[in-house]
C-alpha cells in the first residue's frame, strides 16, 4: 500500500488559522460510508442524525500548556521546549529546540527563575529527558508561563487558550486537543442527551506523533506513536450496552476510535482498562465497536486519512475530501467536519 494512494491537492489558503466565534456554526459534510453519497450541513445539525438509543464517545483529554520558552544558563541562549509526556513526578520526555544546545547536564531557566530545567538525557528520536525544579504546583507555573501547542501548519497566535480546548476537557495531559470535539458546546451537548443519546467519556492523551508526517512509501512500514487512554468500568458498561440494544457507537474523532478499538476484543467487547496504544488503523482494518465516526478534515498522506479510508473506502473519501476542496471547506484543527456513517439520515 503506497502512501501516495493517500494523497490530495490542498490549497494552503483552506487550512483554517483562527476558530470560529460560535463552536458549531463550522460546516459539516455527511458522507454515506457505504455509497459515498455527500451532504452538506451545518455542525449543529448533526443532532438531526443522532438516533435514540445511539451513543456517543467523546475523549475528555485536556491539553496542557506544554510550548515553555527559555534560556540556557550560562550562555542565555534561547530554547524552545516542548513537553510530550510524563515520565515520572518531575521528569518529562520533551521535544527541544535546538537540540545541540541541550545537552545532558544543560539547565535550562523559565519565567526568571520560576521554573528550572536540567537535561538528563537523550532518548529515541533525539527527544531529551528534563527533570524540572520549581516552588508551588507544577500545573499553576505551566498555565503561567506555557503557551498552548498549536500544530505547525496553524501560524495564527491564538488569542484565547480555552478555544484549542473541548468544552467537557477534564484530564490534563494532550500535546494536542482532540479537534473533533472543538465543535460541540455545551448546549449542543445538552440537546443530544435530552434526544435520547447516551454520551460516554474516554481519555486518551494525544501526542505530538498524531502531526508526525508518514516518511515510509510502503504505509504498512509506518511506526505509530504511542499514546496513553483510560476506559472507565462505568463507560465502558455504556457502550457495550449500546451495541446489545441495537444503537449505533459513534466516536468523536480519531483518537476516541483509537481508544475503542485497542480497548476491544476479538469478541466485540469494550474492557475497561488503561496502558498505552500504538494501534495504526488503514484500509482492510476490521473494526470491532465503532460504527460511526465524526472527525476533521485531516493532511494529505497522514494515518488520519488512512484512517478514515478503513472505514468508508479509499476512493470515497477521496471523493469527498475533493468535493470539500470544491466548495471550499476549512481544513485541520479549526477547521470543518466530517460525519461518516452507513446511511446517515435525517429526523424528517
Amino acid at each position: 500500500m503506497d502512501v501516495k494512494d493517500f494523497y490530495f491537492d490542498l490549497p494552503q489558503e483552506l487550512i483554517a488559522q483562527d476558530p470560529l466565534e460560535d463552536r458549531s456554526a463550522s460546516r459539516l459534510l455527511v458522507l454515506d460510508k457505504d455509497t459515498g453519497e455527500i451532504q452538506h450541513r451545518i455542525f449543529r445539525d448533526i443532532l438531526s442524525y443522532l438516533r435514540p438509543g445511539d451513543c456517543l464517545v467523546i475523549n475528555d483529554t485536556k491539553v496542557i500548556p506544554a510550548r515553555l520558552y527559555g534560556v540556557k544558563e550560562g550562555t542565555q541562549a534561547k530554547i524552545e521546549v516542548l513537553l510530550l509526556k510524563r515520565r515520572t513526578g518531575d521528569e518529562w520526555e520533551v521535544l527541544v529546540k535546538p537540540g545541540k544546545k541541550a545537552r545532558p547536564g544543560t539547565v535550562i531557566q523559565f519565567g526568571d527563575g520560576l521554573l528550572t530545567g536540567t537535561v538528563t538525557d537523550i532518548v529515541e528520536e533525539g527527544n531529551r529527558l528534563i527533570r524540572f525544579s520549581y516552588e508551588g504546583i507544577f500545573e499553576e507555573i505551566l498555565d503561567q508561563l506555557g503557551q498552548m501547542p498549536l500544530p505547525p501548519y496553524i501560524t495564527h497566535q491564538l488569542q484565547d487558550k480555552n478555544r484549542y480546548q473541548t468544552v467537557y476537557a477534564k484530564h490534563d495531559g494532550s500535546a494536542a486537543a482532540p479537534t473533533a470535539g472543538l465543535h460541540f458546546t455545551k448546549e449542543l451537548l445538552h440537546q443530544i442527551e435530552e434526544k435520547g443519546v447516551q454520551i460516554a467519556h474516554v481519555t486518551l492523551h494525544v501526542g505530538l506523533g498524531t502531526f508526525r508526517p508518514v516518511k515510509v512509501d510502503n504505509v504498512l512500514d509506518h511506526h505509530m506513536h504511542s499514546e496513553f487512554y483510560i476506559v472507565e468500568e462505568e463507560e465502558a458498561e455504556k457502550i457495550n450496552r449500546t451495541k446489545r440494544e441495537g444503537g449505533r457507537v459513534i466516536c468523536v474523532g480519531t483518537t476516541s476510535c483509537r481508544t475503542l478499538e485497542s480497548a476491544t476484543g476479538e469478541d466485540g467487547i469494550l474492557r475497561a482498562g488503561s496502558g498505552w496504544t500504538d494501534i495504526f488503523i488503514y484500509p482492510g482494518y476490521r473494526f470491532k465497536i465503532l460504527d460511526a465516526l465524526i472527525t476533521n478534515f485531516h493532511l494529505p498522506e497522514s494515518t488520519l486519512v488512512m484512517l478514515v479510508s478503513a472505514l468508508a473506502g479509499r476512493e470515497h473519501i477521496l471523493a469527498a475530501y475533493e468535493e470539500a476542496v470544491k466548495e471550499k471547506y476549512r481544513f485541520f484543527s479549526f477547521g470543518d467536519a466530517m460525519f461518516i456513517a452507513a446511511h446517515p439520515e435525517q429526523d424528517s
